[in-house]
This record gives C-alpha cells, sequence and structure tokens, in this order.
C-alpha cells in the first residue's frame, strides 16, 4: 500500500507540473543562447533585406524611365534648316536673273501690250523691225536663263544627296522619339526642297517656251502688216496731162 500511494503521488504531481515551452536555453557562462528566437530574428532579417532589395530594384527602374524620357526629349544634334535655306537661295537668285521680261505680272503685261501680239504690227517699219530684234533677244535670252537654272538645279544633287545620306544616318542612330521626329522633319523638308528645285527648272523652262511661241505669234502678226502694206496700192494711178513741148 505504501508503494502504491507513493506512485499515485507522483503521478498527481507530474500532472500538475507547469508546461515549459517546446525549445531549449542554452547557457554559455554570462550568455543565454535562445536558437528559436535567433530563427525569427534571422527570418526578419531576410524579409527585411528583400524589402530593401524591392525598393532598390523600383529605384531602378524609375531611373530607367527618367533616362528614357531624357533621350525622347534630346533634340538632334544635327539641323540642316541652314543648308537647305542657302540651297534655296541659290536657285532664287538665278530666277531672279531673268533677263528682259522677269517673273512679274506687271512686266510681263506692259511687254505684251507693247511688243507681243497685235502691238508687233504698230509703228512704221523701222519700228517693226527693232521690236522684232526685241522679241527675238528675248527669247534667246529665255533660254538662256532656263539653262542657268537647270545647271544650278544639277549642282545642288551632289549637296542634296550628301544631305539625304546623313540625314538618313542621324534618324537611324536616334536615341528617341524627339531626334527620330526631328530627322524625319528634316527629311521631309529636304524632299521639299527637291520639289522647289524642280518647280524652278519647270518655270525656267515653260516661260523660254512661251516667250519663243510669242515672238512667232507676234511675227505673224507683223508679216501680215508688212503684206497689207505691200499690197495697199492707194487710190490707184490718175492720168494727168503731160506738156512734152513748148
Amino acid at each position: 500500500m505504501r508503494k502504491k500511494l507513493a506512485a499515485l503521488m507522483m503521478t498527481g504531481a507530474i500532472a500538475f507540473a507547469p508546461v515549459q515551452p517546446a525549445h531549449a536555453l542554452f547557457g554559455f557562462g554570462d550568455i543565454v543562447f535562445d536558437p528559436s528566437n535567433y530563427a525569427e530574428n534571422v527570418l526578419t532579417a531576410a524579409r527585411t533585406l528583400e524589402q530593401i532589395n524591392n525598393q532598390i530594384k523600383q529605384l531602378q527602374n524609375e531611373a530607367q524611365m527618367l533616362i528614357n524620357q531624357a533621350r525622347n526629349l534630346a533634340s538632334l544634334p544635327h539641323s540642316s534648316l541652314t543648308q537647305l535655306q542657302n540651297t534655296i537661295a541659290r536657285t532664287q537668285d538665278l530666277l531672279n536673273e531673268a533677263q528682259n521680261i522677269a517673273y512679274q505680272v506687271s512686266e510681263i503685261e506692259t511687254a505684251f501690250n507693247e511688243q507681243y501680239g497685235e502691238a508687233a504690227a504698230n509703228g512704221d517699219f523701222a519700228d517693226m523691225i527693232a521690236n522684232a530684234e526685241a522679241r527675238w533677244r528675248t527669247s534667246v535670252a529665255g533660254y538662256e536663263d532656263a539653262l542657268k537654272v537647270q545647271a544650278g538645279v544639277v549642282d545642288n544633287i551632289e549637296g542634296t544627296r550628301a544631305e539625304l545620306s546623313n540625314l538618313v544616318s542621324q534618324s537611324q542612330s536616334a536615341t528617341g522619339a524627339l531626334q527620330a521626329t526631328q530627322a524625319g522633319n528634316q527629311l521631309l523638308a529636304l524632299q521639299s526642297q527637291q520639289m522647289t528645285d524642280l518647280t524652278a527648272a519647270i518655270a525656267a523652262q515653260n516661260r523660254a517656251q512661251a516667250l519663243d511661241a510669242a515672238r512667232r505669234a507676234s511675227a505673224e502678226a507683223q508679216a501680215r502688216e508688212n503684206l497689207d502694206r505691200f499690197l495697199d496700192y492707194g487710190s490707184g494711178y490718175a492720168p494727168t496731162t503731160v506738156t512734152m513741148f513748148r
């Protein structure tokens, strides 16, 4: 009975004893090491490091975005505006050198009223001859002007080719949207300059042909007037009394 009672008392003592945590504490002198607390601290540090890395990546992405925006806003370092303006100015100078009758409506009206069309049949024979010679000189000068303009346009071809190659290179190496757009705009401006040269050449050629056609039409009018004057016998022959002997 004493043995059974002692065993029952021991069992009760164990049942009512406080429950200890599932981790162990290790003592090293005055330092106590808690493995569970250490693991939690390591996990917290890992999570903090991951958050820092995410923030670093976000800052890197924002920095790259700013760099890309700066590239998109960067201007093209090359401008062909001056070269294009000089080319157009040279062509304009050649057009302004038009001889006798320039590209002005007032001058054309004055010349045609005085020398061309029905005006070619006015005046005496000396005036007609002088006007015919002036018209011939004007026609020859018109063809000379056309040849000068055409030669100037041909001279512009090499400069246009070099500028086109430069702009294409600039467009292909553009670092942003603005540079690409500016390169494209300058290519369009170069095409406009070529169209200007072509228009000038066509205008000069058409001017020469128009002057020559007007000369021929005026010559026909003058020829008709000369024939009418030649065939005009006046009042004809009128007999008169002639005294042969006194």
